[in-house]
């Protein structure tokens, strides 16, 4: 009687409090009724909402401002952009590494903000204040070179608001759901994909709102718009504070790594245990920040880190240097898994790229009038993207996932690589479709070479942008989900940034593709990138990546079949005496 009454008790106090390694907004136990969960996620989901807002309205229209008012040429453009974008989604490493080391979520998103404010600021002066126009008069051929510094310095304060934003934010989001509860857990699935339909929502207004009124009013109201809008969003964030749980920052999370690594080493020559259960794991009632992890059986050498020596002194008393537990050397085997994984997304980034350069810049070309005179800018025709991907991820949580949770018995209803491949699939098919109707594009202006692209209706790149958001309702809720969940407890900040980098990546290796093909085909006679669209073949360009992620699609479900997920050791934590400091774990 007297156990089953304990029972209750843990049951009663595990369902009231929080004991997930986090507290609330005055450094106590969160309790579960008054923080966390859907209570603290909107204000999070409501700033995500205006950085999008901002970010697309910048980054969709950026190629149109670098060709139109700072005169570039279409490769040179085009490489900024990829460049700026690179830049903007690798940024995330540096700032979920300070997230997660030394700042803390919380403080990392009040601080990016803030130099992301900075930045949208420095973008409205450049283009109101008289000395640092981009031109005297209305009409120049040239900017002048202070207009070019002021505003790429403007870009760049935003890339590194975003590299701080973009991991503190999101990972910071996933914190209010409790691991180990088990409907907190299945609520942060559909966090997941509340958060990218929020993202969806900012993508949608900032590509047809912000870039109308960039397109009919000018540029720098547009700024003053998204600068109102990111600080009342900061505003909103920081009166969620009493809802939020916080986990404190803990240090480097690269140094346990570089310890196992370092243990390995100085005891390569020592035989593995006939029983991994004899390998040194610290005991539960000691382990206070993050989970323990289960031993696998890959990586076997990383083992010989928790390896206990004879006529050596007591485990507790040896340096981390020399003995690691085996939570820590799982830790690492997990980041080592990733590097493939990561590796053999970038075509997916790659594909993802076309549609902020090339496909923008086509939609310029094409009759873009509605109805009643009404001209559609030519960058508001990303929003189908943004369409795309709210349909795929409605479909997915709402049809698919109770269905295949029932066939599969997976809470989450397919596991997260298959979930990743089938957005890589989409991705194939929208650079076909692309170089299809490119092809299209380029006969209509041979035959008609006057009127040009004119008589094509720029809802002709709709199947594209439709096919690559149906495709990031895939792919990318499941790299978010990914590289949160597998990284280490203690690098989450990073695991997120994890997951931009591989769209960072994809800028980059898009641009040393672009130089490369141009460099290749210019030999051979007729480049692929002319001074514009006209005198280029991007539909040869599209036909080439099509073939890279095909081949790369072989390479990616020959690991996905091959990893292994993250075993977390379940652990339940109680605390029999309500307002006793003593955490007791069964």
């Amino acid at each position: 009687m007297d156990q089953n009454r304990g029972e209750e008790s843990r049951e009663v106090i595990e369902e009231k409090c929080v004991y997930d390694s986090s507290v609330d907004h005055k450094g106590r136990v969160p309790l579960r009724a008054s923080t966390g969960v859907w209570k603290a996620s909107r204000f999070i989901i409501a700033i995500e909402f205006s950085e999008r807002l901002s970010y697309f309205g910048i980054a969709t229209s950026l190629i149109i401002y670098l060709t139109k008012v700072i005169h570039e040429d279409l490769e040179t453009a085009a490489k900024s952009v990829n460049h700026w974008s690179g830049v903007t989604t690798l940024m995330p490493l540096l700032g979920g590494f300070v997230a997660d080391a030394y700042l803390g979520r919380f403080r990392t998103v009040l601080v990016s903000t803030i130099i992301y404010l900075m930045g949208l600021i420095l973008l409205t002066l450049a283009w109101f204040l008289p000395g640092l126009r981009a031109c005297e008069s209305k009409m120049c051929t040239e900017p002048r070179k202070i207009h070019e510094v002021f505003f790429f310095l403007a870009m760049y304060l935003i890339s590194i608001g975003t590299g701080g934003h973009k991991p503190a934010l999101e990972s910071f989001g996933a914190d209010q759901f409790d691991d180990d509860h088990t409907e907190e857990r299945k609520e942060k699935m559909t966090y997941f994909n509340w958060w990218n339909f929020a993202l969806c929502s900012g993508l949608i207004l900032g590509v047809t709102v912000i870039v109308y009124v960039q397109d009919h009013v000018n540029w720098g109201v547009s700024y003053i718009v998204l600068t109102v809008v990111m600080a009342v969003s900061l505003v909103i964030f920081f009166m969620g504070r009493p809802f939020y749980r916080y986990r404190a920052a803990t240090g480097s999370p690269l140094t346990p790594l570089f310890k196992v690594l370092i243990a390995a080493i100085r005891k390569r020559n020592l035989p593995y245990p006939s029983d991994p259960s004899q390998l040194y794991e610290i005991p539960k009632s000691e382990k206070t920040i993050g989970r323990l992890l289960c031993h696998t059986s890959k990586l076997k050498f990383l083992d010989k880190a928790a390896i206990l020596e004879d006529n050596v002194s007591p485990a507790e008393k040896q340096s981390s240097w020399r003995l690691a537990t085996i939570t820590n050397v799982e830790e690492l085997k997990l980041i080592l898994n990733m590097i493939p994984i990561w590796i053999a997304t970038i075509p997916f980034g790659i594909c993802v790229a076309q549609g902020t350069t090339f496909f923008i810049k086509q939609g310029v070309t094409l009759d873009r009038k509605i109805a009643n005179g009404f001209e559609m800018p030519p960058a508001s025709v990303f929003g189908l993207a943004a369409i795309g991907m709210i349909v795929s991820v409605t479909i997915y949580e709402k049809i698919l996932v109770p269905k295949l949770r029932k066939a599969t018995g997976n809470e989450r209803g397919i596991n997260i690589l298959q979930r990743i491949g089938i957005g890589m699939l989409f991705s194939i098919v929208t650079m076909v479709v692309a170089a299809l109707v490119e092809k299209k594009r380029l006969n209509v202006v041979e035959n008609d070479p006057k009127k040009s692209s004119l008589s094509m209706s720029i809802f002709w790149l709709a199947p594209q942008y439709l096919i690559i958001g149906f495709g990031d309702g895939f792919t990318l809720v499941g790299l978010q989900e990914y590289f949160y969940d597998q990284v280490p407890d203690s690098m989450r900040s990073l695991g997120i940034a994890f997951y931009l980098s591989v769209i960072g990546a994809g800028n980059f290796v898009s641009s040393w593709l672009i130089t490369i093909v141009a460099h290749v085909t210019k030999k051979s006679g007729h480049g692929w990138f002319g001074k514009d669209l006209n005198t280029s073949r991007l539909d040869k360009f599209y036909w080439l990546l099509a073939g890279i992620t095909a081949v790369n699609m072989i390479f990616y479900v020959f690991l996905a079949r091959r990893y292994s997920y993250k075993n977390v050791q379940r652990v339940a934590v109680v605390d029999f005496n309500e307002g006793d400091d003593e955490d007791v774990k069964v």
